[in-house]
C-alpha cells in the first residue's frame, strides 16, 4: 500500500510540475468551465465587498466607498487520505469582514478563525489540513486598535479586544506585537510575531514567532521558524521548529518542502511528532481559484515513531471585487 501511494503522490506531483512550466495562461479551465465561474466569483465578490462597506460607512462615513478594503471570504474543499484512517473531506469556510474608516486607528474587523481557535500545536500539526471548522462557532466581533508604524522601524502594536460569536457570549481581549529586522548586510532577515491573549471561556494564551530567511534566488527562498505556545486550559508549554524550502516555479506554480518538529514541556522536553511534506500549489484560474498537493510522511512519539503517509488534495476559491493574488502563496 506504501509504495502504491508513494508512486500515486509522485506521478500526481510529476504530471502537475509538468504543467506548471507548459506555456503560462492566466486559467487551466476550458471555456465552458470559465464561462461558470467567473459570473459567480463576480457576484459573490461584490456581494462581500458592498457588505462590508455598507457596515463600514455606518460607522465609518462617507469615505468607506473608496478606502481600499481588505473583506475575503474563501470557500474550500479538501480530501485527506491518512494510512490507518482511511479518507474523509470537508468543506471549510473562512471570512474577515474589514471596517477600516471607523477611525484612523480604530478598525472593526469581523472574522471566522482566530488562531486562538486552532488548538494546540499538536493539534495543528504540519498544517496539512484547515483547523477552522474544529469550532463552527468561533467568528469573533472586535475593535482593534493599530499603531501606524513601519515594523522595520519600531514595534508594530495592535490592541484589540471584543467578544466571540457563540452563546453565552465569551469576552476576549487581545495585544499583538511584530517586528523585522535585517541582519547586517547581507539578504537575511528576522520576524518576529508575539500575541498575548485573554478569553473568557478559555482563560489566556501566549503564542511567539520568530522566522529567520533569506532569498536564495529569484524563484527560491530558504527560512527557519521557531514558534513557542503556552494555553491556560492545557497549561503545557509547547514548541516547533520548521525548515522549508520555497521554490517558485513561474508565476502560477510553487512548491515547498518542510521539515517539521513538534515539542512540548519546560522541565522535561520532548519531541512528540515530526513531519516530512511536499506541498504543490497552483493557481488555476485568475488569482481566484487554487489547487494543493500535499503528500506527508507523520511521525508520532506515540506509536514509536513508525511512518505514517498521508496526502491531501485541497481546491480553495477567494471571493473578493479586486482579486488579491498574494493568495498564491503559501
Amino acid at each position: 500500500m506504501k509504495r502504491i501511494f508513494t508512486l500515486f503522490c509522485l506521478g500526481t506531483l510529476t504530471t502537475l510540475a509538468l504543467q506548471a512550466h507548459a506555456e503560462d495562461e492566466d486559467s487551466d479551465l476550458p471555456e465552458w468551465a470559465e464561462e461558470q465561474v467567473e459570473p459567480f466569483r463576480a457576484r459573490v465578490g461584490n456581494w462581500v465587498d458592498n457588505t462590508s462597506r455598507n457596515i463600514d460607512s455606518f460607522f465609518g462615513g462617507d469615505q468607506s466607498a473608496i478606502v481600499n478594503n481588505e473583506s475575503y471570504l474563501r470557500l474550500g474543499q479538501e480530501i485527506d487520505w491518512m494510512e490507518g484512517d482511511g479518507t474523509g473531506d470537508d468543506i471549510s469556510l473562512r471570512y474577515r469582514i474589514d471596517l477600516p474608516t471607523t477611525e484612523e486607528r480604530l478598525r472593526l474587523v469581523i472574522e471566522s478563525d482566530p488562531e486562538e481557535s486552532q488548538g494546540t500545536l499538536a493539534d495543528q500539526g504540519s498544517g496539512r489540513l484547515y483547523n477552522d471548522q474544529r469550532d463552527r462557532r468561533s467568528s469573533t466581533f472586535g475593535l482593534d486598535w493599530l499603531e501606524r508604524r513601519d515594523k522595520r522601524e519600531n514595534w508594530s502594536n495592535r490592541i484589540g479586544a471584543g467578544v466571540r460569536l457563540r452563546l453565552p457570549l465569551d469576552p476576549y481581549v487581545r495585544f499583538t506585537s511584530e517586528r523585522l529586522w535585517d541582519i547586517g548586510d547581507g539578504p537575511w532577515q528576522l520576524e518576529s510575531f508575539n500575541r498575548l491573549s485573554w478569553f473568557n471561556n478559555e482563560g489566556y494564551s501566549a503564542r511567539t514567532e520568530w522566522d529567520i530567511g533569506r532569498p536564495l534566488s529569484e524563484s527560491r527562498h530558504l527560512r527557519f521558524i521557531t514558534t513557542v505556545q503556552w494555553r491556560e486550559e492545557e497549561d503545557t508549554l509547547e514548541y516547533s521548529e520548521i525548515a522549508e524550502f520555497n521554490q517558485r516555479l513561474n508565476r502560477r506554480s510553487a512548491l515547498r518542502y518542510s521539515a517539521i518538529a513538534i515539542g512540548e514541556s519546560a522541565s522535561n522536553p520532548r519531541m512528540t511528532n515530526y513531519y516530512l511534506q511536499t506541498r504543490y500549489r497552483r493557481d488555476i484560474h485568475k488569482g481566484i481559484l487554487f489547487a494543493d498537493v500535499i503528500p506527508e510522511l507523520h511521525f508520532q512519539r506515540e506509536v514509536s515513531y513508525d511512518p505514517r503517509w498521508a496526502m491531501t488534495l485541497r481546491v480553495e476559491m477567494y471571493f473578493q471585487r479586486e482579486i488579491n493574488r498574494d493568495y498564491f502563496h503559501f
